[in-house]
């Protein structure tokens, strides 16, 4: 191998690199308490005859007989339960065929300010501000004489967090019992990267987080509650149709490569290296009145790169935005009756950026195995969305997404009919042996990230020279990492073999495990419906095989033509899961795949399990598996909450530029106001806007409000000056559909004030512009 030389600039940010990472290290160890920091949630997940599983030290699952021997004792003291406060059932119908459908939405913004988005791990990409809020979609089915019900709740987040998970049951069982359990609900994820991060209790997120913030932790907690709440209130007879259709234009496959690495045999059975196919859920009162629809489709919602600092929902968000704008017409963006969520899929290897990847200097295809270009490497291989930026790119992926969604929920015609059905179990994730054929077993791995973790891909690449691909390891990483961390064992290396391991997290510890060892594994059905719920992001060829694995085990065991479909991002977050050919070739997504080159393998055969558990009616028969951890202690954020100051002579809200005294159609109304920490107003909400764009109708002598924070036609910057002064700026892109007429902005937001060794306090404060006019011409 030829000696690795460096430039000036990648010796600087080694040194930064490893400077740190010692001061990361030194804080984590000073700032965390490593002894009795750990709780196992209880919960009421099946009755008590079920919950005590066998253990072993090596749980084998052959075939379909997943059933048995799956937990390890993870050592953990328990803590009681919360004392169970029942909220009565409402009282259901029952003489009717269909089901009893919820639905209910909840803000679950988090701040928007001082923390860092979430997906990217790109460090400096803190939100500064908002594009629109981030909602929770719930949906409840119940078979009409109320015995069995399951809930799915799509969550406008990068991921679910398994600390955000068990604190959602937690506190669903203080209020309904047994009622909603881990085995009936479901938590995904859409996996926007513009969302807030801070909501992780393993080791590797929080540092990622740039620490944990309890304020975002709480907000989203309390709006995925609320949003079954509402669901659970709104309860009703109807029926579900179901129908699936092709869509076109929308998504490529970022790592081809990767997927030639599947049998070429297994390629020709399939027209296109992404999955094109949308499944609607249509659901309706027995008046055919519409409450919702629930979908999935395989695309990552990266339309909005890692130089954006607005919170937003991205391209998945805009679609469901567009069909509840149509469906609740009236109603200002989050708000009416109807909800329609569009959940995400084996969206691995997916992107929106459908021009494809090119070098930004020269302008040709990096299109490789490795995504490098000949003149900068991976950082100027980016590929590019088809808008002139990618705002607009991400419209115009999310109009293509809900398009197609529009015509198939007005063909849907198929309903769902059958029984409701539920199954679940912990799986110590790094310690499953799997039944490869008659002859051979394997074994699944300690976690461990890869050197083509830290490359990137080309929707958004590493900050480090890093390149995809990278088969072999590099002394120099390899021995900074052995200084910091420690050298990671033979054991682990041989295991995740042909992976050079970059992070052995798995074998990290302190001060809390870097990875989860515990994982998730769901099935729910409804009638010829069964969502399974993956604990990551399952690339194309994944999701076939366990699709088509899942499916056939249920048809076996008598549950014939059922529609098996993926829902990612569920529960827990585990990274990547490819294929075993595919983890040969050590992309990102390989790299990411922390379980080792036999994960793929273990989901199959534990997901198998339960569908043979539900079509055999043996659920009860399952192990309950671990109880996963919950650290009480986590590091809080690294951002400081700094009292919030005006300028001399200044208040807050006080507008430092006016609007323009008139505007046309598509130009933008701009204000700029004396600002506040919008943070604050995560902890505060006595405003559930930063923002409104006000008319002023003669007619009554009122100002009605036409758009919020929500609407996709205005913006909030907030930007942050020095010593607690801030300014906030809010833009109005006024859309070819606006009335001409009188016009105002208002700001609304909260500030920090804390009076000599007096504890801080958050004050709402509000604003108003002056008026402007909006003519046609």
């Amino acid at each position: 191998m030829a000696k690795r030389t460096f430039s000036t600039l990648e010796t600087f940010l080694i040194f930064l690199l490893v400077l740190m990472t010692a001061v990361t290290v030194a804080l984590l160890s000073l700032l965390f308490i490593t002894s009795g920091t750990i709780e196992n949630h209880k919960d009421s997940g099946f009755p008590a005859t079920q919950s005590s599983p066998t253990t072993q030290s090596s749980p084998t699952i052959l075939g379909s007989t997943a059933s048995q021997g799956l937990t390890i004792t993870s050592g953990s003291r328990t803590t009681q339960a919360p004392p169970v406060i029942t909220t009565p059932d409402p009282p259901l119908f029952q003489n009717f065929s269909g089901y009893h459908i919820g639905v209910g939405r909840a803000d679950c913004t988090g701040q928007v300010a001082d923390i860092n988005l979430m997906g990217y791990s790109k460090t400096g990409q803190n939100a500064q501000g908002i594009l629109t809020r981030l909602y929770s979609r719930a949906f409840i089915m119940a078979e009409p004489d109320g015995s069995n019900r399951v809930v799915f709740v799509s969550v406008d987040i990068g991921m679910v967090s398994q600390r955000l998970r068990l604190e959602v049951l937690n506190r669903l069982q203080s209020k309904y019992g047994s009622l909603y359990r881990r085995d009936n609900i479901i938590l995904s994820g859409t996996h926007t990267h513009s969302g807030p991060a801070g909501f992780f209790q393993y080791t590797v997120f929080v540092i990622a987080s740039e620490g944990f913030s309890n304020r975002t932790f709480e907000y989203m907690v309390t709006g995925i509650v609320k949003s079954i709440e509402m669901a659970h209130k709104n309860m009703k007879p109807g029926k579900i149709f179901i129908n699936k259709g092709i869509v076109e234009g929308a998504q490529i496959n970022r790592s081809p490569s990767s997927y030639l690495q599947n049998p070429e045999s297994e390629r020709a059975r399939y027209s296109s290296n992404t999955d094109k196919e949308m499944v609607v859920l249509k659901m309706e009162d027995l008046n055919g009145a519409e409450l919702g629809l629930l979908s999935w489709f395989a695309i990552h919602p990266v339309s909005m790169n890692n130089s954006n600092h607005l919170v937003n929902s991205d391209n998945m968000g805009y679609a469901s935005y567009l069909f509840e704008q149509e469906k609740n017409k009236g109603y200002l963006p989050g708000q009416g009756p109807y909800v329609a969520a569009f959940a995400s899929s084996n969206l691995g290897d997916v992107s929106p950026n459908i021009l494809g990847p090119r070098c930004v200097n020269t302008g040709e295809s990096c299109d490789n195995a490795n995504s490098s270009c000949p003149i900068g490497g991976s950082s100027t291989c980016i590929a590019m969305g088809p808008g002139e930026d990618m705002l607009n790119s991400t419209q115009i992926i999310g109009r293509i997404i809900y398009q197609r969604a529009k015509e198939l929920y007005a063909s849907a015609s198929q309903e769902v009919t059958g029984p409701l059905a539920a199954a679940h179990q912990w799986v110590n994730m790094t310690d499953v042996t799997i039944q490869l054929n008659s002859t051979h077993t394997a074994k699944t791995c300690k976690p461990a990230l890869g050197y083509s973790f830290a490359a990137g891909t080309v929707d958004g690449f590493g900050s480090l020279n890093f390149t995809q691909g990278t088969t072999v390891g590099d002394p120099f990483w390899d021995s900074l990492r052995d200084q910091i961390l420690g050298k990671p064992s033979e054991e682990i290396k041989q295991c995740h073999k042909p992976k050079p391991i970059l992070l052995h997290t798995g074998e990290l510890t302190k001060p809390h495990p870097w990875h989860p060892d515990i994982i998730d594994v769901q099935i729910i059905t409804i009638g010829s419906l069964a969502i399974t719920a993956i604990p990551g992001e399952l690339m194309t060829m994944s999701g076939r095989r366990l699709r088509e694995a899942v499916q056939t085990e249920f048809a076996t065991n008598g549950m014939q033509n059922m529609t098996i479909v993926i829902s990612g991002l569920c529960n827990v977050y585990t990274h990547y899961i490819t294929t075993f050919e595919e983890y040969q070739a050590q992309r990102y997504e390989a790299a990411s795949t922390i379980y080792g080159p036999h994960t793929l393998s273990a989901y199959i055969q534990l997901f198998r399990g339960l569908a043979k558990a539900i079509a055999t009616d043996t659920v009860a028969n399952l192990s309950r598996g671990p109880e996963p951890p919950f650290f009480k202690q986590l590091i809080a954020s690294l951002i400081p909450n700094v009292v919030d100051k005006a300028p001399i002579g200044k208040t807050f809200g006080d507008v430092l530029q006016p609007p323009k005294p008139t505007y046309r159609l598509g130009e933008v109304a701009e204000v700029t106001f004396v600002g506040a920490n919008p943070k604050n107003s995560a902890e505060n909400q006595t405003h559930q806007t930063f923002l409104t764009v006000e008319k002023y109708e003669a007619a009554s002598a009122t100002w009605q409000i036409v758009h919020n924070d929500a609407s996709w036609e205005t913006r909030f910057y907030w930007h942050k000056g020095l010593q607690g002064h801030s300014n906030a700026i809010i833009q109005w892109h006024i859309p070819d559909t606006a009335q001409p007429g009188t016009y105002r902005i208002r700001y609304f937001g909260h500030n920090r004030k804390q009076d000599f060794l007096k504890p801080a306090v958050i004050l709402p404060f509000e604003s108003t512009s002056s008026t402007f006019e909006v003519v046609t011409t």
